[in-house]
């Protein structure tokens, strides 16, 4: 057995103290190696940059380590036991890293335990400590790690049955706040650290509702002992992350419920569907999951052309089941949904990228994006989470509401995630068309080979949505339900096709959009904009200006790019129609309207 010991041996200069024993060292010189990525988050992160120092011995003699990479490490021969001793520097505050300092402690596995290389499959016993002093003696601990002698909450021993077990259960410590609830038999508890005024009534019974939700859609939860979802709630923050038994969550404090709320917040709505998309990863991605992922080499990219189906699927079913569950109404649903289209329909990169070739550049395009991305790159999340839809209600059409998507997961559950079977690349489609007996080849040469907008008009008026594509009101327009079929017809302003944001008293252009004014104008990413019109551009006064431009003739705007000034001609335009309305048609057939309420159960 391989003993690892974690002490948060100096909050204030944000380090753990990792020791590592390892009972049977190779004979030929032990391997040891730290993952660069972590499963659920497809960028290289190099985690083991964070290693401030590291040493080992033998009995009483020193063992000489020999670096070989940036990650990977040779111990000198030896036939005693070895002992290996590191500090690692925690001071990323996010759900993919390691985070200490004297409020709190967090880590994912693969920030802090070393993989001993040809021993991944022997078992793992992890003492977690406190930090010293008498000042941290409140601190409690969750994580769903297996307790060997500590008790629920408490700091001691766990163990995990292997390598791969030791990593997919993050830790953290502190003075969080406590609460948990039931579900199938199966204790579900929730961990929120940071500052913040919850009505935790209201926040266990709509995550009751969701997590019951999702598993009436499978048809059982995967077996496990209890479920965590780690909280933490910062002023500013949004994120989340799976795990085999747990998620690891971000948000602001604002967003979670307070007793003074009456009605479903924004803020709250979204940390409601990003409870829900990580919930819905207990099934699609942890356990239905590519082939590819399957042990993977933590060192290097491992591509796949398939993460429209785990993270687009879930993308469209954490929103869908927040309407199932009645934690949100069917309107606020639309809306949810209408600014999900606006979003895709405002990069032009979907027009240029496949979302087969946009799950397989993950690792190198979208979570690596630059200031051209829009233009480049379209989402496996957010596109995928469309054609989520579209394979639903196509589905549901021409099988005449006998067969929908949730009989496709289903399936995949019970053939590939139940038996710990990984999906290849082909099935996901395969399994589609055998379950429901349609022919989907053309949809899915559309929907994932190519770069042509989705039929999402006819496919929602099937269901009874009607849908409207307009021009962008203002800049702060994203769509959402119209109440009536007039209500589209809103004042236009103009834009020149940029996003920007505050730089000091100065306002910078981050991203420049294909076909924009900007960009025909000679605009560029980085350019810091002085003045338009001759009138001082600041952070409050830009979009104020823009608005105010003429659409028939230039006008004069200072820009430095570097630290040359620039006097360029641009004239605004009015903006592209690119942002979509949805509301629900009053008056429609006893069949549209059987299947709308067979979509949304509500």
């Amino acid at each position: 057995m391989l003993s690892y010991s974690v002490i948060p041996s100096h909050p204030e200069a944000h380090l753990f103290t990792v020791t590592l024993e390892i009972p049977q060292p190779a004979p030929d010189g032990q391997l040891l190696t730290l993952p660069a990525w972590i499963p659920g988050s497809y960028m290289i992160r190099d985690f083991a940059r964070h290693i401030i120092t590291i040493s080992a011995s033998a009995g009483e003699e020193s063992v000489t380590l020999t670096k070989l990479d940036k990650q990977t490490w040779r111990c000198a021969p030896s036939n005693q036991p070895l002992v290996v001793s590191y500090d690692v520097y925690a001071w990323d505050l996010s759900v993919r890293g390691a985070h200490l300092d004297t409020t709190h402690g967090y880590f994912n596995g693969t920030c802090l335990f070393l993989r001993v290389v040809g021993q991944e499959d022997q078992p793992c016993r992890v003492e977690i400590s406190p930090p010293p002093g008498d000042q941290y003696k409140l601190w409690r601990l969750a994580t769903t790690l297996k307790g060997d002698g500590a008790d629920h909450l408490e700091f001691g021993v766990y163990r995990a049955d292997n390598y791969a077990e030791l990593i997919d259960h993050p830790v953290e410590m502190g003075t969080f706040a406590y609460a948990d609830f039931d579900v199938e038999g199966t204790r579900h508890e929730i961990a929120i650290t940071g500052k913040h005024d919850c009505d935790y009534d209201r926040l266990l019974r709509d995550l009751k509702r969701i997590c019951q939700t999702e598993i009436n859609l499978f048809g059982e939860l995967p077996s496990m002992p209890r479920y965590l979802f780690q909280v933490m709630a910062v002023g500013d923050g949004y994120g989340g992350l799976e795990h085999r038994s747990s998620t690891s969550l971000i948000c602001k404090r604002s967003d979670l419920p307070r007793v003074s709320d009456k009605e479903v917040t924004n803020g709250y709505r979204q940390f409601l569907g990003l409870c829900s998309h990580e919930y819905f990863h207990l099934w699609n991605v942890k356990r239905i999951t590519p082939k590819v992922f399957q042990d993977s080499d933590l060192s290097v990219e491992a591509h796949s052309q398939l993460l429209w189906a785990f993270e687009g699927i879930t993308s469209y079913y954490d929103d869908l089941t927040l309407a199932r569950s009645g934690c949100i109404s069917g309107e606020s649903y639309l809306e949810l949904l209408a600014q999900l289209i606006t979003r895709v329909l405002r990069i032009p990169g979907r027009f240029k990228q496949s979302i087969g070739d946009s799950s397989f550049d993950a690792w190198t395009k979208f979570y690596k994006q630059a200031e051209n991305a829009p233009n480049a790159i379209v989402s496996y999340y957010a596109k995928g989470a469309l054609i989520a839809l579209s394979l639903d209600l196509t589905i549901r059409q021409q099988s005449g509401g006998d067969k929908s998507l949730d009989d496709v997961m289903r399936r995949l559950w019970r053939e590939f995630g139940s038996q710990g079977v990984g999906v290849e690349e082909g099935d996901v489609e395969r399994i589609a068309i055998d379950e429901t007996g349609i022919d989907l080849s053309a949809f899915f040469d559309l929907a994932i080979r190519g770069t042509d907008d989705l039929p999402l008009q006819p496919l929602l008026a099937s269901v009874g949505v009607g849908m409207a594509i307009r021009q962008a009101a203002s800049a702060d327009d994203k769509g959402g339900v119209r109440k009536s079929v007039a209500d589209g017809s809103k004042p236009l302003k103009p834009t020149l096709g940029v996003q920007h944001m505050a730089d000091g008293k100065d306002v910078k252009l981050t991203m420049v959009l294909d076909g924009g004014a900007a960009q025909k104008a000679g605009f560029s990413a980085g350019d810091v904009v002085m003045a338009i019109g001759g009138l001082r551009v600041t952070p409050d006064s830009f979009v104020q200006l823009v608005e105010g431009m003429p659409t028939d003739k230039p006008v004069i705007a200072h820009l430095f790019r570097r630290d040359e000034l620039l006097a360029l001609e641009v004239t605004a335009q009015y903006p592209a129609a690119n942002t979509c309305d949805l509301w629900f048609v009053g008056d429609v057939s006893d069949d549209i309207a059987a299947a709308r309420k067979q979509w949304l159960k509500i």
